[in-house]
């Protein structure tokens, strides 16, 4: 395995449920405490039961079951239930990325899985006999009968099962965040609401404990670089967002007040279609091969997805090879489905002055009447999914 993110440790813990010994090679050191948050969707739960984890994910953050759409002004422009019915019960879940983390590890080392840092790869190659041996940088190597290729964004997997695979697209949106601290922002916990301002996108939920979980995506029209990422100063971000929020009547200011420290502004990115997914022993999973743009709100689920149907793969059908394949058939269409929904969201997060006339004044409310028209949730086809664990694949 190699990529230490969720989509490598949850590929990793559902390949030790089927019997496969897999050990995870991370580039990166651990990264205890970090990160931000996210909201976990119903069916990225809902592939956690297998493995025995969905409850536990659950516990560790907080129920989210209601979303609504509001605009720069503050009216509320439809509101709708984050996840549709599921006879399991599970819904959509917020949680700090470093608390989903300690989740997975946990189970790992419950396991017995052997996690590796400092390991990026640099090459791999076919031996005798259908295996396969990866190179890390540090002089290391490891072999084995098939490598998942977990290693995120800018996959060197990916470039290794096709030289000519596709790079990741900047979706022209930042990332800032943080948590305001004893703040009522007159809401009910677990309501995400979504703001769209006139220059810039909010996104705010209340947790249990009366903090408020808060985001906002800057719009960037020059993908900045990785240099520039790092060197970036989150309490710069104070006055960028106090400029670029005002006029409108939204709580930025009490948030940014409230906040103790803020998430620096990362750049946002998808991956258009990928021709191929797996060659030679090697596999892709997660954002390897089909990032979405975080608008989607099922970058995490579909790499929960994409392990638990690996591993029915490599249970069920004969053959690594073919494996893989049957792998592919099973999530292509639904993958690319999940990216094209993320960027046509994130494209409604930073319009032009007339397009935010056409979605605030034209397009929300006919969405709206058309979601009270309807017996069953629009994203029914996404948030009900569900991956059956105990039905064999069908080849």
């Amino acid at each position: 395995m190699v990529g230490g993110g969720l989509a490598g440790l949850t590929t990793a813990l559902a390949l030790h449920l089927v019997g496969v010994e897999v050990t995870v090679h991370e580039a990166a050191g651990p990264a205890e405490g970090q990160g931000a948050w996210l909201t976990l969707a119903a069916n990225g739960l809902d592939a956690l039961v297998p493995l025995g984890l969905a409850r536990e994910v659950e516990a560790a953050g907080f129920p989210t079951p209601r979303m609504a759409v509001r605009a720069a002004d503050g009216r509320e422009l439809v509101a709708f239930d984050s996840s549709a019915p599921r006879p399991d019960g599970l819904g959509a879940t917020s949680i700090r990325r470093a608390d989903l983390y300690a989740v997975l590890r946990s189970a790992l080392a419950r396991d017995g899985i052997p996690v590796h840092h400092g390991r990026r790869l640099g090459d791999a190659g076919s031996l005798a006999g259908g295996r396969v041996r990866a190179c890390f940088a540090d002089g290391a190597t490891a072999d084995g009968d098939l490598l998942v290729g977990a290693d995120g964004l800018r996959s060197r997997t990916r470039t290794l099962v096709d030289p000519a695979a596709p790079s990741a697209r900047y979706t022209g949106l930042l990332n800032v965040g943080g948590y305001a601290r004893g703040l009522d922002l007159g809401r009910p916990p677990g309501v995400m609401d979504f703001w769209f301002g006139r220059r810039c996108f909010l996104g705010t939920v209340a947790d249990p404990d009366g903090d408020v979980w808060w985001f906002a995506n800057p719009p960037g029209a020059q993908e900045p670089s990785r240099a520039d990422v790092a060197a970036d100063d989150a309490e710069a971000w104070r006055p960028r967002l106090r400029e670029l929020f005002a006029g409108d009547r939204l709580p930025v200011g009490d948030l940014l007040d409230a906040s103790d420290a803020l998430f620096a502004g990362w750049p946002t990115y998808d991956l258009p279609r990928v021709p191929t997914w797996h060659c030679d022993g090697m596999v892709l999973v997660g954002d390897a091969v089909h990032a979405a743009s975080p608008a989607s709100g099922q970058g995490a689920s579909m790499a929960f997805e994409d392990a638990v149907a690996l591993a029915r793969c490599l249970r069920d059908v004969p053959g690594v090879d073919d494996a893989c394949a049957v792998y592919e058939r099973l999530r292509r269409r639904r993958v690319e489905a999940v990216v094209r929904r993320g960027k046509r969201t994130g494209d409604a997060k930073a319009p032009g002055p007339v397009g935010r006339w056409v979605r605030d004044r034209v397009a929300m409310p006919l969405f709206a009447r058309h979601l009270a028209r309807r017996t069953t949730p629009l994203d029914a086809w996404l948030t009900g999914s569900h991956v059956d664990w105990d039905t064999d694949v069908a080849v």
